[in-house]
């Protein structure tokens, strides 16, 4: 290198919708470092599209979301991406690798991945290294395929530009020496100082204040809106199911106390879950903390920290410092990523310990580590309970604590049939881990264990879905299995209000459940709507199909009813209907896909190949719409 010459950068950029992206394109970052190379890792949002031509090597780490779906903050880069005038040249000069985060549970598989990494291609921009596909399914999670592709990768830049890597491809060292800076630090304030700010602030604007002041410290851009829409209060929470049967699914209803509620059918709503007190005090106690202390968490004065943390926004007032923890800091839920393990170890002062959490933080370790953590869903409060000389600083915890996350739910109500009120059904997710743990989800589980009596505010925000309003006068055909309903009993609500006042169009749903006894849920408001004159009543070109899986000796699901229907399928799609799907994600969505390909073949008259381009082409004109949950 000449002297006085600047090392060159690696621009790492990343598009993350849950946070594994920005976990993974840190891990590059941190590993370029340490071979010598200095790093800007920033979002794909925050980088201008117009200057890629000027890069000489550039990591794009992105996931997938949904059917196949791009994360928000890449939208903009993308769209810009597919401009008609940019030619097959435009980026010759630049050398580039994909890293895409998926699950081949879904049927487009990393397909944000892998139409980046074309159509850089298409602009003229050169591979340094095949594209890395990491897949939630794999035994070690994406990291089974982020470590053999990071090898792959460094030795491959380093054949580029020896220069890159002053100190090799290989080297992998970790020391003190090495260790990051926290990238916040914490100021602690008196308790009549904090107190004061508070005194004289209703509840609810007080707990909007604390809400956004907390939040903003969340990765990226994934805290989106600070403050939440507006604070819900529960009004009605119904079981479904019946008592006994392995299956909670719950009917909830809320009512706005703060503002007016604003959502059409199709769109989701984020809830803000509570913590178990318990689990949050024991944690506070566990790192010696003082709860009743006041803190302001600001960046560090490091430039670089401000890629990956959205710290524009600081603390106006101090929070108590438990009230960060229970709005902030995912304690007994989330499990900590490989890098909480590496960074316990220069915090250990028991040697077994730290031999322990070095080897978890190590490539060889990485499988061991899945076995102990991700596999156990093990949580932050549970590892520091395993490792009990390790008393790490709480500016590391409060980066390193998976942060507290709202939790998506397909909206099960008509705004119209209930102007102030959001309606959901959800299915309270409860398993045994392989070392038989018995796990609950945060959220679901501290909902069903909410009393409408008692109920206090619920933060949430609102957010248009992967199904499209649709209008009154386009035929439906709905299929909903299991909660994959919840979304379709807003459309029914929706359509017989429209109905009142004019000619509406036909709805064909297909419905499935394991026992009509034990979950058939929502089965009154169905047959219901399905009588005469109803909006699923045959009278009015509709239909209401049921599927109950487990009531004979041979499995009957959705797809089974649908192909017993392919002729009012048919007829329905040839005068123009969209095609709605939601539910699980496992086989359900490419079941149903199948289904159809038959049912166009055989009442088309047409061959599999064509019936498959013309679902494609259903697709393409947004007339095949798919919300499927893992």
């Amino acid at each position: 290198m000449v002297m006085g010459e600047k090392p060159k950068k690696l621009l790492i950029l990343y598009a993350s919708e849950t946070g594994n992206a920005i976990d993974a394109a840190e891990r590059l970052g941190r590993e370029a470092e340490r071979r010598g190379c200095p790093v800007l890792l920033l979002s794909v949002d925050d980088f201008d599209p117009s200057s890629l031509p000027d890069q000489e090597i550039v990591i794009f780490v992105v996931s997938t979301t949904g059917q196949g779906d791009n994360p928000d903050s890449i939208k903009v880069f993308w769209k810009f991406l597919l401009q008609r005038n940019l030619t097959q040249n435009w980026l010759s000069r630049v050398n580039y690798a994909v890293f895409g985060l998926g699950d081949s549970g879904y049927q487009k598989y990393n397909f944000v991945a892998k139409k980046l990494d074309k159509r850089l291609s298409d602009l003229g921009a050169t591979a340094v290294v095949e594209r890395g596909l990491g897949d939630d399914q794999h035994p070690s999670g994406y990291e089974g395929a982020l470590d053999p592709w990071m090898s792959t990768l460094w030795k491959a830049l380093y054949q580029k530009d020896l220069k890159l890597f002053p100190k090799g491809p290989e080297l992998m060292t970790s020391n003190m020496s090495l260790m990051d800076q926290p990238k916040v630090q914490i100021t602690y304030h008196d308790v009549a100082e904090g107190t004061s700010n508070f005194s004289s602030i209703p509840d609810v604007k007080l707990l909007e204040m604390q809400i956004e002041s907390t939040r903003f410290i969340l990765p990226g851009k994934l805290s989106g809106k600070y403050s939440p829409e507006c604070f819900l209060k529960m009004v009605k929470n119904d079981p479904l199911s019946k008592a006994g049967s392995g299956k909670d699914v719950r009917h909830f209803e809320f009512e706005s106390v703060s503002s007016s509620i604003e959502y059409e059918v199709g769109d989701v709503v984020h809830i803000l879950p509570g913590q178990d007190a318990a689990a949050v005090d024991a944690f506070i106690k566990h790192c010696n903390l003082n709860p009743e202390s006041y803190i302001r968490v600001q960046a560090n004065d490091n430039k670089e920290n401000e890629q990956s943390y959205d710290l524009r926004n600081t603390l106006k007032v101090p929070v108590r410092l438990k009230t960060f923890v229970e709005l902030a800091m995912d304690v007994a839920s989330a499990s900590p990523r490989r890098y909480f393990f590496e960074v316990m170890s220069y915090f250990a002062t028991a040697e077994h310990e730290k031999e322990r959490l070095q080897y978890f933080a190590s490539p060889e370790g990485r499988d061991d580590l899945y076995e102990y953590n991700q596999k156990e869903r093990r949580t932050v409060l549970e590892v520091l309970d395993d490792f009990p000389s390790v008393q790490m600083p709480f500016e590391w915890l409060v980066q390193l604590v998976p942060p507290l996350k709202t939790r998506a739910f397909s909206i099960s109500s008509s705004h119209s049939a209930h102007p102030n009120q959001v309606h959901l059904t959800v299915s309270v997710v409860s398993w045994t881990t392989p070392y038989k743990r018995k796990r609950t989800g945060l959220c679901s589980s501290w909902l069903a264990e909410l009393d409408p009596q008692k109920s206090g505010l619920i933060p949430a925000w609102f957010q248009k879905g992967s199904l499209p309003s649709p209008p009154p006068s386009l035929p439906l055909i709905l299929i909903g299995p299991g909660t994959g309903c919840a979304p379709f009993r807003g459309f029914v609500e929706e359509r017989a209000l429209q109905s009142q006042s004019g000619p509406t169009a036909p709805i064909l749903f297909f419905f499935g459940c394991r026992n009509e006894e034990n979950d058939f849920l929502y089965r009154d408001f169905w047959l219901f709507h399905s009588q005469k004159g109803g909006v699923l009543s045959e009278e009015k070109g509709g239909g209401f199909f049921v599927a109950f899986s487990r009531d004979q000796q041979q499995k009957v699901y959705v797809q089974h009813k649908m192909r017993e229907e392919s002729f009012k399928i048919w007829n329905l799609l040839t005068e123009g209907a969209a095609v709605y799907v939601a539910g699980s994600a496992n086989k359900m969505p490419s079941d149903v896909l199948l289904a159809f390909e038959e049912i166009v073949s055989k009442e088309g008259g047409v061959p599999k190949e064509a019936a498959v381009r013309w679902l494609r082409a259903l697709e393409k004109a947004g007339k095949y719409h798919v919300e499927a949950w893992s």
